[in-house]
């Protein structure tokens, strides 16, 4: 979602660079953009709808505070956009979050000029009116920051010194030679400082010269302690491809086998897991249903039970937990507040947390008793592909270790990544059939057993880019309801396994047929009911893994088809941090 990048030191060209660091975390999500710097007594505020450009000419100046924009509060606006600056135009302000009690605040400025839609805006003149009150600069941002509901980071500047306060959204402060920096993602600052101090919740940072470190409300003094990390900046380059995404699912090969390095920290895990008196998965979207696929291989294969629920609904279902529980949270990017905020509240209870993030130094990572890198490497595209696949490669891993059998999953994670590199020489055959069903209304995806969460990933993929209506549904429930939906020429696409669920499925593949669907086969063998057939070969339980990708190429070749850009659907972002 939301960016922010600011810089204040010695070094005159701040704007430039914050330009930069916003190119470096655009990934997030966001529809417009905006740069500020001071000239003279008031700030220059430079503001932009759509995406970033390569280049943009910017004056020198030693500050400057940067922002990308996803809509809350407001539309796209150029208005909407941030930096928003006070009546003065002597004070700048980017945010990130959601301010819930704006309005009461909004009644209250009548005198006051508003450019804009936002709750992003009010805050901005609620620190003008602070001033008036108290000369202080840092005082004034405290106390609006303390009158604030919601999970909030802001960042406000004077022209002499930057503020910054938060509670929920990231923002981490580096610091070099030239003076300081802070960003809403620490690779963004990798390639200037490898010193690192994350913001806590209810922390306030001051920035000038110097740092000044304080706890809210009552701004307690804080020793800053900044950590010298050993992490390297990751840049992810298009390459000979046209777009992301199918960058990245060319990439999933790769990334299983760097996955299978990870033969330790799964031995860890897999023990942590048989201690504990109750195990839950939680994860949101492409990470739910990677949770799903995990509860479904722990049964199978491990004869083991574990729990799932989705990110967003666990507060509402976590008074069993306590200090004997094992949660196992999944976010691609670390920073998912439906994924954040409940395992705040499990650590409260004294439960073990452990982590899948592909983000090393995200919120989750540091937070978790033991974080588990997925080492998918940096994921540009919204819709998650590579960082999916390692986790369901992890789950894979864990659910087999369970019982002693690491060296067999091996064997067939190596296997379906042979196969993945087969599937992906044959996508201009899928080309194909996504140019036959482009115009669909709806595409509907059936799975039993292991592949009904890869038919809810693959219907999440075909949504998420192509805007053409998917859903997945398990194969069973096709008589209760979903039927109804099956018109002629509906594509279904249909996984058929070798496996317990083969004949079934293939039934009901037979029923969506009589009722004149287009049925799509993915599976080991044709079979006359295929209108068609897209051969996945048997690699056992990571069968699963190269399905995903038929879909995934599928989705792409549906959104391009469209005219679509894939690396970036409306409306979607990469790290949501709001509620």
């Amino acid at each position: 979602m939301c960016g922010i990048f600011g810089i204040i030191g010695s070094d005159s060209d701040a704007p430039l660079k914050v330009f930069s660091g916003l190119k470096d975390i655009e990934y997030r999500g966001y529809d417009s953009w905006g740069i500020a710097f001071p000239n003279g007594k008031n700030f220059k505020v430079i503001k932009k709808t759509g995406f970033l450009p390569n280049h943009y000419s910017l004056p020198p100046s030693p500050l400057s505070l940067g922002h990308t924009r996803w809509a809350t509060h407001g539309g796209v606006t150029q208005e909407n956009a941030h930096p928003h600056s006070d009546c003065t135009g002597k004070v700048v302000l980017v945010h990130n979050g959601i301010v819930e009690n704006y309005l009461d605040f909004k009644k209250s400025l009548t005198s006051h000029k508003f450019k804009s839609e936002t709750d992003s805006e009010v805050m901005v003149h609620l620190i003008e009116d602070e001033l008036k009150r108290t000369k202080e600069f840092k005082t004034a941002v405290a106390n609006v920051f303390n009158k604030l509901d919601g999970l909030n980071a802001i960042v406000v500047a004077d022209g002499k010194e930057i503020v910054a306060a938060k509670i929920g959204s990231p923002l981490v402060i580096g610091k070099n030679k030239d003076g300081f920096l802070l960003a809403s993602d620490p690779n963004a600052l990798l390639l200037h400082t490898n010193k690192l101090l994350f913001l806590e919740d209810n922390q306030m940072a001051v920035l000038n010269k110097k740092i000044e470190l304080f706890s809210l409300p009552k701004m307690q003094k804080i020793t800053p302690r900044f950590k010298t990390v050993d992490w390297k900046h990751t840049k992810s380059d298009l390459g000979k491809y046209p777009h992301f995404m199918l960058k990245e699912i060319n990439e999933q090969p790769e990334v299983l086998k760097r996955v299978l390095k990870n033969t330790a920290e799964i031995k860890e895990v897999s023990d942590l897991i048989k201690k504990a008196q109750g195990t839950y998965l939680i994860g949101c979207g492409t990470a739910a249903y990677a949770c799903i696929a995990g509860t479904y291989l722990f049964s199978k294969y491990a004869k083991f039970h574990v729990n799932f629920a989705a990110g967003s609904e666990f507060n509402f279902s976590q008074d069993f937990l306590n200090d004997k529980s094992l949660l196992i949270a999944i976010s691609q990017s670390g920073e998912s507040i439906d994924v954040v905020e409940p395992v705040t509240s499990a650590k409260a209870k004294g439960t073990k947390v452990v982590s899948l993030v592909n983000v090393l130094g995200s919120t989750l990572f540091r937070m978790s008793h033991k974080p588990v890198l997925l080492n998918a490497g940096v994921e540009k595209g919204v819709a998650s592909t590579k960082a999916f696949i390692s986790m369901v490669a992890h789950m894979i891993l864990l659910s087999l270790s369970m019982v002693g059998k690491q060296t067999e999953a091996k064997k067939i994670i190596l296997d379906s990544a042979k196969e993945i590199e087969r599937i992906l020489k044959k996508s201009s055959e899928i080309k194909k059939l996504a140019d036959e069903i482009k115009k669909s209304k709806n595409i509907y995806v059936l799975g039993r057993g292991l592949n009904y969460p890869i038919a809810l990933e693959s219907a999440l993929k075909i949504k998420e880019i192509s805007y053409i209506h998917a859903e997945g549904f398990a194969g069973g429930e096709l008589k209760h309801g979903v039927i109804a939906l099956i018109e002629k020429d509906t594509p279904v696409i249909v996984y058929v396994p070798e496996d317990e669920t083969k004949g079934s499925i293939l039934a009901n593949a037979m029923e969506v047929k009589a009722r004149g669907a287009y049925v799509i086969g993915a599976a080991a063998q044709n079979n006359p009911i295929f209108d068609f057939y897209f051969e996945v070969k048997d690699v056992g339980a990571s069968s699963i893994l190269p399905s995903v990708v038929f879909a995934q190429l599928l989705a792409y070749h549906l959104s391009t088809g469209l005219g679509l850009n894939p690396d970036k659907p409306r409306n979607l972002a990469k790290s949501v941090v709001v509620r």
